[in-house]
């Protein structure tokens, strides 16, 4: 920092313009090393005095990164063998069906995290506010803060991509090359959404600085419209041609909008089709070269848009800051909404200190668009697709369908447990961090710190308990599954919210960080990663637990089980047995990290 504390010591008449601001290259030597001396702080920091998390968080995670690789290797080992070879124009046709739909979600993912992260890294935060005052480009500021965007939005994407992407490779035995195109393919796509959230994040502060919430919320909501007729459009076929031959090429073309030249998602999906490809002795077939050609077309337009972030924040950033800051206060409205007023009946029989919190923190939720249009666009969703698995009610009495009735069914429940998982990392871990700064004023309340944990574990667990029961009822009904098997998933539900909510809340209360005013940035943190893998766990061993030994107590009556511990009799003890466990672990992963949260929040100092 030698450059601008010289420049800050000298005298105003001093400062020419020539010597106000360090060159371009050594501007960006000093934002690299402050970049490396905060890291090295951080892992020195994690090294000796938190090596027990450091160690649990990187062995759960490796954990949770093999288990994906397990389970993605045994799914291209089923299309490989039963689909056609590596190379052939039906795998071709199979891969790029997959590859391009999901690369095309994390691609919109990718933009809405970027740019809600930069936001909060550029317009919010006290250290952009200070590093303002310095002789610094805007363009650098700007930079600075996108590579944070990038890194704690795309972690995510790596990894879920890296397993499934090795996975992939390994069982088409890809050459050598297509390992060497696969970080530099990955990461070129990761930088162009990511630049483009940027991109829209700047103009959309500069253009609509006090309407921007507004804004997000009707983007969102126009996304979520265009989702919606999307896939209702995939799902008009007739039960006759269901998981036909017809239906399959019926489905491959509805889905034809993923595959369009012009996106991301479908260059990166060509280029890693093209290098598993093999030539077949023909001298004027080179796969390598025809996935170089993606690869150069990714990266190139990864530069374009690295330019385009560049220039967009030297001439937007600064004028959107100082419209932003010196927008005029709106005078609040004093009137009640219809959402607090339902509230304040469902919640009439807390007391008033719990529910008063209670509702602060559900005022915070709706008026703000980043979380609740998150929230209906996966549960929106989720919705759409349970209310169109009905598909097997032609075939109710066959045997084979009502096996894949139950799998999918206790599926359904997995992937709703998964989805509340993220939204409790994402928005649940983070609310003891955001409350520290202002946490003098709850001090100043008549009001007992644990009932303020309290009521941030009621608001998660109640708030994604009515949602979660509602789509797992809706699934069940459309499944037209037993009423045993919607008594087992509703308890189950309970058992979710509740282990989730605990997790999030005594994880957050054991593991603040209040220098962060990012919520994205707290939970891509060590304690988000902690909360969010753990809970994957729990997830997982809680339907496991359950949707086994139910699986074989509704197949105990329709075919020949094998050995005896596999009878009705003993199949009614595994089912009764597996819900007690679920029980436990539920009391276990609710109450324990809650109690050491109470026991950390009882001792904070803010």
């Amino acid at each position: 920092m030698s450059d601008a504390a010289r420049v800050n010591d000298s005298p105003p008449m001093a400062m020419s313009l020539a010597y106000a601001l360090p060159t371009h290259e050594r501007e960006g030597q000093i934002f690299w090393r402050l970049r490396v001396l905060m890291v090295r702080a951080h892992l020195r920091f994690l090294f000796h005095h938190a090596r027990l998390r450091t160690s649990l968080v990187i062995g759960l995670s490796l954990f949770f990164w093999i288990g994906l690789f397990v389970l993605f290797y045994k799914g291209f080992d089923f299309v490989i063998r039963y689909v056609d070879t590596p190379g052939s124009r039906y795998h071709a046709d199979v891969m790029l069906f997959v590859f391009p739909l999901f690369f095309l979600s994390l691609q919109v993912m990718l933009i809405f995290s970027s740019g809600i992260i930069l936001y909060g890294g550029l317009y919010p935060s006290r250290e952009t506010e200070y590093l303002m005052t310095l002789p610094v480009r805007d363009e650098r500021l700007v930079y600075y803060r996108f590579q944070e965007a990038v890194l704690f939005s795309s972690w995510g994407f790596f990894l879920l991509a890296s397993p499934m992407l090795l996975a992939y490779g390994l069982v088409t035995k890809a050459p050598w090359y297509y390992y060497a195109y696969l970080l530099p393919l990955m990461a070129s796509f990761a930088y162009i959404p990511c630049s483009l959230g940027a991109i829209c994040c700047l103009l959309l502060i500069y253009r609509l600085p006090q309407a921007r919430r507004i804004a997000v919320g009707a983007i969102a909501l126009a996304i979520i419209v265009i989702a919606y007729h999307s896939i209702w459009k995939t799902l008009e076929f007739s039960e006759s041609e269901f998981l036909g031959n017809a239906w399959f090429k019926e489905t491959l073309r509805r889905f034809r909008f993923a595959r369009e030249e012009w996106l991301p998602s479908t260059w990166l999906s060509n280029a890693l089709i093209e290098a598993v490809r093999r030539s077949h002795n023909n001298p004027r077939d080179l796969p390598w070269l025809a996935a170089g050609k993606y690869f150069v077309v990714l990266v190139s337009n990864a530069l374009v848009l690295h330019l385009a972030v560049i220039w967009t924040g030297r001439r937007l950033f600064r004028p959107s800051y100082w419209e932003l800051h010196s927008r005029r206060a709106k005078k609040p409205k004093l009137t009640l909404a219809w959402v607090d007023v339902a509230a304040g009946w469902l919640l009439v029989g807390f007391p008033r200190q719990t529910r008063l919190l209670i509702m602060k923190d559900l005022r915070l939720f709706r008026r703000d668009p980043v979380q609740w249009s998150q929230f209906l666009i996966f549960f929106g969703l989720l919705l759409l697709y349970f209310a169109n698995v009905d598909r097997f009610r032609e075939h109710k009495g066959d045997i084979n369908v009502m096996t894949w009735v139950n799998i999918v069914s206790f599926l359904n429940l997995a992937v709703v447990g998964l989805i509340l998982s993220t939204f409790t990392t994402r928005f649940i871990y983070p609310l003891i961090s955001l409350e520290g700064r202002r946490f003098w004023i709850l001090s100043l309340l008549p009001v007992d710190r644990d009932t303020i944990l309290w009521s941030k574990f009621l608001f998660a667990a109640c708030g994604s308990w009515l949602p979660c029961a509602a789509l797992v009822g809706i699934s069940d009904v459309m499944l037209d599954v037993s009423i045993m098997v919607v008594a087992v998933h509703q308890l189950i539900c309970l058992l979710l919210c509740l282990g989730l909510a605990g997790m999030a809340v005594g994880f957050g209360a054991m593991m603040p960080n209040f220098r962060e005013q990012s919520p994205s940035k707290i939970a891509a943190g060590f304690g988000g990663t902690l909360n969010l893998v753990l809970s994957a766990l729990y997830i997982m061993a809680v339907v496991l637990m359950t949707a086994l030994p139910c699986h074989f107590y509704l197949l105990s009556g329709k075919t020949d089980l094998p050995p005896k511990l596999l009878q009705p009799e003993y199949l009614r003890f595994w089912l009764m047995l597996g819900i007690f466990a679920s029980v436990v672990l539920a009391g276990i992963v609710t109450i324990l990290p809650l109690r050491g949260g109470l026991k950390s929040f009882r001792r904070l100092e803010v």
